[in-house]
């Protein structure tokens, strides 16, 4: 497995990190979660990204992960859900933190980003500062951010982060030229998600009133089907090798997708003509379909 540097840290990151919202889910049994987990160790993953509202994924991964503690980069989300407290007060994250460290039975989070808060709760600071305290407590030690458009490029010129997660894939590009650039300059760690954009390739109707019914519009007024690797192989090669990620995190409850992912990450990055493809072809529609995600 390639590993990377994570922006200034001295984390070295895997390419392909672990998505871990399917471990929160109830239909997976423990069992299964633990197996699934395991093959990702095997895999050399060594980014484990999870939330607190991703249902008992925080548990589970709790409940795994302390024997390979040092072996891997651990990251979580806070801001809304935590008891009794507004969502963004310093409350909110302060507790959200807390939580999260004993439920993944850690003594410190490697990386805790805010998790798709409005523009105002950034500018207003107080959500800001609360993880900032957070990590001069030694609680957590890198501060980050995690959402897309007008938020991501606030976060990403503000010099409050040193990571940042954003929606990287080849029907979503818009992070990667309009903000990667400048932030792969500021030294920040970049953490890709979405990289399937669903798979929206496995419907030959539009899937209405699904999470990815918006990649699918726009992978067919694209026009494009892959040319160098089949269409998963050829969407986590376009993601984890975007210039500026660090690593980039695949959901997936699967035990054969994500070997899949990994094979597709050692085959490298796509070549630069079809590279080139993608991108024409989203730039050809970017102005159009700006503010959609």
């Amino acid at each position: 497995m390639l590993h990377k540097t994570f922006g200034h840290t001295t984390f070295a990151v895997s390419a392909l990190g672990f998505g871990a919202g399917h471990l929160g889910d109830d239909v997976l049994t423990d069992q299964e979660a633990h197996r699934l987990l395991d093959r990702a160790i095997g895999l050399g993953i060594t980014f484990f990204d999870t939330a607190r509202s991703y249902g008992r994924s925080e548990e589970r991964l709790g409940a795994f992960l302390p024997p390979h503690r040092d072996q891997v980069v651990l990251s979580t989300k806070v801001g809304t859900g935590a008891s009794g407290q507004p969502d963004w007060s310093a409350a909110a994250v302060r507790l959200g933190v807390e939580e999260s460290l004993r439920t993944l039975r850690t003594d410190v989070i490697d990386v805790v980003f805010l998790h798709a808060c409005p523009l105002e709760v950034l500018e207003k600071g107080e959500a800001i500062d609360a993880l900032l305290a957070c990590v001069d407590a030694g609680k957590v030690r890198v501060a980050g951010f995690s959402g897309d458009n007008e938020p991501l490029a606030w976060a990403a010129a503000s010099n409050a982060f040193g990571a940042l997660q954003t929606s990287v894939n080849i029907a979503d590009q818009n992070s990667l030229h309009e903000i990667l650039p400048d932030a792969a300059h500021r030294g920040i760690g970049v953490v890709a998600k979405r990289p399937l954009a669903n798979a929206p390739w496995r419907y030959s109707e539009r899937p209405t009133g699904t999470y990815g019914e918006t990649y699918w519009d726009r992978i067919n007024q694209m026009g494009l089907e892959p040319q160098a690797d089949d269409w998963p192989g050829t969407a986590v090669r376009f993601s984890a090798f975007a210039p500026g990620v660090s690593t980039m995190v695949m959901g997936t409850s699967n035990v054969a997708h994500l070997e899949e992912a990994a094979a597709a990450v050692a085959r490298g990055p796509l070549p630069e003509t079809e590279l080139h493809r993608w991108e024409k072809a989203f730039t050809r529609h970017a102005q159009e379909w700006a503010g959609e995600d």
